[in-house]
């Protein structure tokens, strides 16, 4: 799914003819919100991360090594598999609805619960679950959280939304000037060149801007990666890649981007300062570990997207009764997940466990937590039409 080529073609545009709706895909989503549970879960008791609520006890090097690994692993693909997925649609959607269309339907979709997180969800977050925010009752901090401009970064988990809003409109704004996507192919050198050209763009960007800068929640660090993702679903839509692109091409490539990953990480973790706790040397500049950090994220953002394409394509095709409750919900646990989860977080302080079991509990807890909450709230509301 990811890391496709950029070799056009002079045959003209294709339209795909796709016969029903890619349950693959909804499935691929509701697995990715998923794993953005873990993630903040592992937040909350890794010595890595950054989260509204942290609870971290003294660990073990093979526990902190362990959840590094996973974290790790996790941001070098997961949030780029749902802008490959918002490309693909983006495109769909703007050829069926014009410019005017598509960018009402985004500012909605998109604008509207961003904002609702950042005026309502967030502070209420902050305030009476992860105590981040001043004295002086909730009004008055929530006045001088507009008043300061502190908002304009608080989107939370919903810097997601805002960034592709931004990719949405830009993407439309290209469009509505004549350019369209060009049908291209697949092959081994398109996606060595895709590498080469996330790698490349990773690491400049990570050499201009600080490891610790952020826009929109956002480190620019990572930008390269969401919108070349984002541009590669564009083309995908365009080439129907999701139905056509051939199983054993998916498996082969993907595999062998992952498998030259692995060498390449512990590489990395040996040499780069990790097992001494110096990460100074991964956050960027020029200097070959953060030369090869951007290189093993590309391959592991392109390798995991190839090979989930063919394994979801194949098997996970079709959705029950639970698929479908479970992708119905996706955006609404993804909008409403992180007062849940600290909440539960917060019951289980006391709890005598270690880490890495807290944040296998704690992801559980704030799953089933999270999507009852949006089927049997949120989508029982007004928010229905939006989420």
């Amino acid at each position: 799914m990811a890391g496709v080529a950029i070799a056009a073609t002079d045959v003209p545009p294709a339209e795909p003819r796709t016969k029903s709706r890619l349950l693959f895909i909804d499935n691929i989503r509701w697995s990715m919100i998923i794993l953005v549970l873990s993630m903040h879960a592992c937040d909350t008791y890794s010595p890595f991360g950054n989260w509204y609520y942290v609870d971290r006890q003294a660990t073990g090097f093979g526990t902190a090594l362990a959840l590094g690994i996973y974290q790790s692993f996790l941001q070098a693909f997961f949030m780029a598999v749902l802008f490959f997925i918002a490309g693909y649609f983006a495109a769909a959607a703007f050829d069926r609805k014009g410019f005017s269309r598509f960018a009402r339907d985004r500012l909605v979709r998109l604008g509207v619960p961003t904002l609702l997180y950042m005026f309502v969800i967030g502070p209420l977050t902050q305030y009476f679950l992860s105590w981040t925010w001043g004295k002086g009752g909730f009004g008055h901090q929530w006045l001088t959280h507009l008043r300061d401009g502190e908002w304009l970064s608080e989107t939370g988990p919903m810097w997601f939304c805002a960034v592709l809003l931004l990719f949405s409109i830009v993407y439309g704004l290209a469009r509505l000037s004549g350019w369209r996507e060009r049908n291209v192919t697949l092959h081994g050198t398109a996606i060595a060149l895709f590498i080469v050209a996330m790698t490349a763009a990773t690491f400049a960007v990570r050499i201009a801007v600080h490891a610790d800068a952020s826009v929109l929640n956002v480190h620019p660090g990572d930008f390269p990666q969401y919108v070349l993702m984002f541009t590669a679903g564009a083309f995908g839509y365009r080439g129907n890649w999701m139905a056509e692109l051939a199983e054993r091409s998916c498996i082969r490539w993907g595999l062998l981007a992952l498998a030259l990953s692995v060498p390449l990480f512990a590489a990395l973790v040996a040499f780069g300062g990790g097992l001494s706790g110096d990460t100074t040397l991964y956050a960027g500049g020029i200097n070959l570990v953060s030369a090869g950090k951007c290189l093993w994220e590309a391959l592991v953002c392109v390798g995991m997207g190839l090979v989930m394409l063919a394994v979801y394509r194949r098997h996970f095709d079709a959705q029950g009764r639970v698929a479908k409750w479970l992708s119905d919900n996706a955006f609404g646990v993804y909008l409403i997940h992180p007062p849940i989860l600290i909440g539960f977080a917060l019951l289980l302080h006391t709890l005598p466990m270690g880490a890495i079991a807290k944040v296998l509990l704690l992801t559980l807890l704030a799953a089933a937590g999270s999507f009852a909450v949006s089927a049997w709230i949120l989508r029982k509301s007004p928010l229905r039409a939006i989420i």
